[in-house]
Parts: C-alpha cells; sequence; structure tokens
C-alpha cells in the first residue's frame, strides 16, 4: 500500500515556493498523495484514484507496466470521461528494461478522408465559430483504441481482455460522481444536452448528476468486450464500426469506413535532448513537446539559473518559452505529410543563436520574432505515469481535446467523441480553443494527424529516473519545462516538482500568463518593468503526475498532482 513519501532533495528549488503552494502541498498530503518504498517496488500516478487501483489491481494478476497502461488507460475513458477516452488518443512513451528500447506508440486521431482546408471555414473564407469544437464534424478518427490492442500485443504479457477487465467493471458497475466531474459536465452542459446518447449517459433528466449518483456505462462496456474479444477489428471494422460512421454521418459528420479502416498506429523515435548532465525523452511530432522542451532548454543551457536573481531567472525561461512556441507556430505538423526541421530545432547550435537575441534586462515582444501571426482551464486531457519492478517504464498523455470532446456520443456505443481537428490550424494565423496560432505546417487535411502540445517525458541524471507529464492544453509543454529545471537542478523530490507554482508563455497572444501565488508581487512587477506583460489567472491549472526511482538507495517515490483529483501509489 501507499506511504508517505520522502522529503529529501539534493538541493532546494529552482523557484521558491509561495504560500499557495504550500496550501496545495499540505492538501496534497491530507490526500495520500505520495509514496514511497524500497526498491523492488511498483508505482502508478494517475487522474483518479480509480484508474491507479486498476493499473495496480493488473501489475498484481503478474502484468507488465505496459498491460498496466492499457487498464489505466481504459479506466480513465471511464472514470474521466471529460479528459480521455475510446473516442480519443494519445501518446504512449515506453522504456523497456529488457533491451533498453525506447519508444512512442503514436495514437494520436486523423482527420477523416473527407477532410479539406477549408472544412471550418465558411464561403468568405472565415472561420466559422465552434464548427472545430462542438458535434461529429469536430471529430477526428479515435486512435485509443488502436493504441491499446498494439501496447498489450506488442509489449504485454497478459491478455487483452485481462488488462481491460477494469475498465469493464467500472463501466457496468458505475463509479460516484464527484465535483471534479460536476465543474466540467456543468461547463459543457448544453453541447451534452444536444447529443441524445451523451445526455443518457452523463446527464440526469438533461441535469449535472448530483455528488454521489453512481454513473453507470453499460454500452462502453459492451464496447471495451468488443475490443477485448476481437483486438483491433472489434473496433475499427465489423459491427460496431459501421454503427460508429451511421451514427456520426447521420448527425452531420464526415467519416466514412475507409477512415477506420486506415486508422494505424505508428511506432515512433522518442525527441531526445540533455541539459547540463541530465537526459531527456520525450514526445515526438505530430507532438511539438519533446521539440519544443528540447529547444527550450537548449536555450537555457547557456544560463547559470541558480546563481542568478529570481526575477532574471523568472524573465529568461519566459524568453526561451516565447521561441519554442513561436517555433511550434511555424514549423510543426504531422511529419507524415510536411518536412519538420527537428534535428535543427533540438540542436543547440540553433539554440545559441536564439539565446543571442535575448536580452537580460528586457521582454522582446512576441511581434519582433518573425512567423505566424483566452484559454479556458482543466483537464480536457489526462496523464499518467508507471514503473514496474522489472524496470519498465510508460509515461502516457491521453486526450479528447475539450472537457468531454466533442459532447457527441455515437448513440449503442458508448463512445464519446474527440474534438481534435481543433488542434489544426483552422486557417492560418487564426488561434484555436486555447488561443494556439499555426502555420500551414498544422493546416486541416486528409488523413493528417493533427499537432498537440501532450508530453510525456522521462529525464535520467546521474542514474536517478523521473516519468511525468501533465494535461493543460497550450500549457503542457512549459509546465514539464518547469518540472524539468526541478529535477536538473537537483530536485529529487516529485512532490516539488508537481505542486511548484506556474507560469506560461506561448508566444501569441504575448502574454506571461501566471498562476495564484506564481510569483510575489515585487517579482511580478519587476518583470513587468522588463516588458512583459502579466496576465493573472484566478485558477491553477494543470494535474501532473510523476515518479521517481532513486539509484543511489532503489527507493521510488510518486506524486499526484493536488490540483486534481488522482492518486501516486506505490507498492
Amino acid at each position: 500500500m501507499a506511504v508517505f513519501g520522502r522529503k529529501g532533495s539534493r538541493g532546494g528549488s529552482l523557484f521558491c515556493f509561495r504560500p499557495g503552494a504550500a496550501l496545495l502541498l499540505l492538501l496534497g498530503l491530507a490526500w495520500g498523495w505520495t509514496g514511497a518504498g524500497a526498491a523492488p517496488a511498483a508505482a502508478v500516478a494517475s487522474a483518479h484514484p480509480l484508474a491507479t487501483a486498476a493499473g495496480h489491481e493488473v501489475l498484481e494478476a503478474g502484468g507488465n507496466a505496459f498491460d498496466a497502461a492499457v487498464a489505466v488507460s481504459a479506466a480513465l475513458a471511464v472514470v474521466e470521461p471529460y479528459g480521455s477516452g475510446l473516442g480519443g488518443g494519445g501518446f504512449w512513451l515506453l522504456h523497456r528494461a529488457a533491451d533498453g528500447r525506447e519508444v512512442m506508440l503514436d495514437g494520436r486521431e486523423r482527420a477523416p478522408l473527407a477532410a479539406h482546408r477549408a472544412l471550418y471555414q465558411d464561403a468568405a473564407g472565415e472561420v466559422i465559430p465552434g464548427a472545430s469544437v462542438d458535434g461529429p464534424l469536430a471529430a477526428a478518427i479515435p486512435g485509443q483504441p488502436a493504441a491499446l490492442v498494439h501496447l498489450a500485443e506488442r509489449y504485454g504479457r497478459l491478455p487483452l481482455s485481462r488488462s481491460l477487465a477494469p475498465a469493464v467493471r467500472l463501466a457496468r458497475e458505475g463509479f460516484p460522481v464527484d465535483a471534479h466531474y460536476r465543474r466540467y459536465a456543468g461547463f459543457r452542459l448544453e453541447v451534452l444536452r444536444a447529443s441524445p446518447a451523451a445526455a443518457a449517459a452523463f446527464l440526469v433528466a438533461g441535469e449535472v448528476p448530483p455528488e454521489g449518483h453512481l454513473l453507470r456505462q453499460p454500452e462502453l462496456a459492451r464496447t471495451l468486450e468488443t475490443i477485448a474479444a476481437r483486438g483491433r477489428e472489434g473496433f475499427y471494422a465489423g459491427p460496431l464500426a459501421r454503427r460508429l460512421v451511421e451514427g456520426v454521418r447521420a448527425a452531420g459528420g464526415i467519416w466514412s469506413p475507409a477512415d477506420l479502416e486506415a486508422y494505424r498506429v505508428v511506432e515512433r523515435m522518442p525527441v531526445r535532448g540533455r541539459y547540463r548532465g541530465m537526459r531527456i525523452t520525450a514526445a515526438a511530432p505530430p507532438s511539438s513537446g519533446g521539440v519544443a522542451l528540447v529547444e527550450m532548454l537548449n536555450i537555457l543551457s547557456g544560463y547559470d539559473l541558480p546563481a542568478l536573481d529570481p526575477v532574471t531567472r523568472a524573465h529568461l525561461v519566459v524568453e526561451a518559452m516565447r521561441r519554442a512556441y513561436r517555433d511550434r507556430a511555424e514549423y510543426l505538423g504531422d511529419p507524415d505529410q510536411v518536412a519538420i526541421p527537428v534535428d535543427l530545432l533540438t540542436d543547440p547550435r540553433y539554440a545559441a543563436g536564439l539565446r543571442a537575441g535575448i536580452r537580460k534586462d528586457r521582454a522582446t515582444p512576441s511581434s519582433g520574432l518573425p512567423g505566424a501571426a483566452a484559454e479556458p482551464d482543466g483537464p480536457h486531457t489526462s496523464h499518467f505515469s508507471i514503473l514496474d519492478r522489472e524496470g519498465n517504464r510508460v509515461a502516457a498523455t491521453l486526450s479528447i481535446n475539450y472537457p468531454f470532446g466533442s459532447g457527441f456520443m455515437v448513440p449503442g456505443t458508448g463512445v464519446l467523441l474527440n474534438d481534435e481537428m481543433d488542434d489544426f490550424s483552422a486557417k492560418p494565423g487564426v488561434p484555436n480553443v486555447y488561443g494556439l496560432v499555426g502555420a500551414e505546417a498544422n493546416a486541416v487535411g486528409a488523413g493528417r494527424r493533427p499537432l498537440s502540445s501532450m508530453t510525456p517525458t522521462f529525464l535520467e541524471q546521474d542514474g536517478d529516473v523521473a516519468i511525468l507529464g501533465t494535461p493543460g492544453g497550450s500549457r503542457i509543454i512549459t509546465m514539464v519545462l518547469l518540472a524539468a529545471l526541478e529535477f536538473a537542478h537537483g530536485s529529487r523530490d516529485p512532490v516539488a516538482w508537481v505542486t511548484r507554482p506556474r507560469f506560461h508563455h506561448q508566444y501569441l497572444p504575448d502574454r506571461l500568463q501566471l498562476e495564484p501565488g506564481a510569483l510575489p508581487a515585487e517579482q511580478a512587477a519587476a518583470l513587468e518593468q522588463r516588458g512583459h506583460v502579466l496576465d493573472p489567472r484566478d485558477r491553477p491549472w494543470g494535474n501532473m503526475q510523476a515518479i521517481l526511482r532513486s539509484a543511489a538507495t532503489g527507493a521510488v517515490s510518486a506524486a499526484s498532482d493536488p490540483r486534481g483529483i488522482g492518486s501516486a501509489e506505490v507498492r
């Protein structure tokens, strides 16, 4: 069972704790959100206690980290429908201990073959509000079912039916609605009401269910059982596939049988980099996470950050964020469709050129950088981290994009569809629902995979290993950056990584977003004097899940972000 984790650290936090973060820390400890134990130990950290329990159940049944990843992914699809699901996709970053193999499973959704550049534009060429967010036209072809089958068949050791069993049970027997669920169901209430199947599954008489209501999803249980019995063909061919296509098209979508038949998981080489002795392994395109993370760390490697005053340190981190997000907007997209200069963008020499344009005493206006010309908060995405007793590890970030995705459920399937088509650039320079802009590299196109910010990551230094990631839309990459800096500069306490105050800059809009308590008033004022436009937010963001294995002691510790309701457990 879980026990409270180690509080020790090789060094102090690179960014000082603030009162708000201290409160989060106390809340997290009260919830029992850290764990530690002597090796051999296994750890699961996920965004929901029932998903964490599902992972441990499969590990204790003889499964490895990859079997547990199937169990956690599927359980989250049931108990966290606002964040991920069978109607969505994600990236699973894998490390196999036996041979050191590291690979990223790309289970990202694909645009339907009928999609085209002007799909979400009107006759005048203007973007139609909401067209890429709500309803079946917003849905790309899901990748998660194929990814779970691939993960089980290629890397797991248990039958798929065993790894999916906890999710089937949760869908059939139900789980109690909590305040977190109610918040996101309320936020997307109208779009859920617009889909009769979604309203029947997630609402009670058209209203948000009361706290404690037992939410059962028998149709989703049957779909999971079909996948368990028939594998990939159970979802992408046969009766279920026909029902999916017919349901989407009847409601105004553009799916075809060929879309489902053509979907394949892709194994990709992760993006790798180094920062002051720390090895980074992170998501590859079509995620922008690894490229942007390595680019930012390469820029910052030219500074001795711990030796700088807090204002200058924060200023330089923001300037690195600004430049990496500019390149994200300009160059990144589906690597199977466009040429992406990954080697250039992650080259330390390229970063040195970017660093040369940074002034320590003055912010660079985003308008001064060449390139492409009010995001909601919340876990519209989900992340989990797993380490098994053999040393296999998984960092996985899953999504259906906006809370409850498109809000459309295909009748008779229990499958809530994503709205990942909004992650494309509907029109160059026009921001998506998260305020991110894009260029032609991420344009809507038949069969394309949309660009993502998901950043499942492994960090290694002096033999210590960290497994981490978070939801958070456009802010994902910067959250992982701040945690990586903590690890690189000596913090060996996952509590510090997941609770630290957060700030974010994404090139456009040219504003520095601040979590409550992110910076003391005097430091915020000093950043304003250097030319930064501050954008304080009234709510925290992110839901980081992290695991640490110590090389010196073999101890394993884990932490689940107290901003969410997840749990981290070491057994």
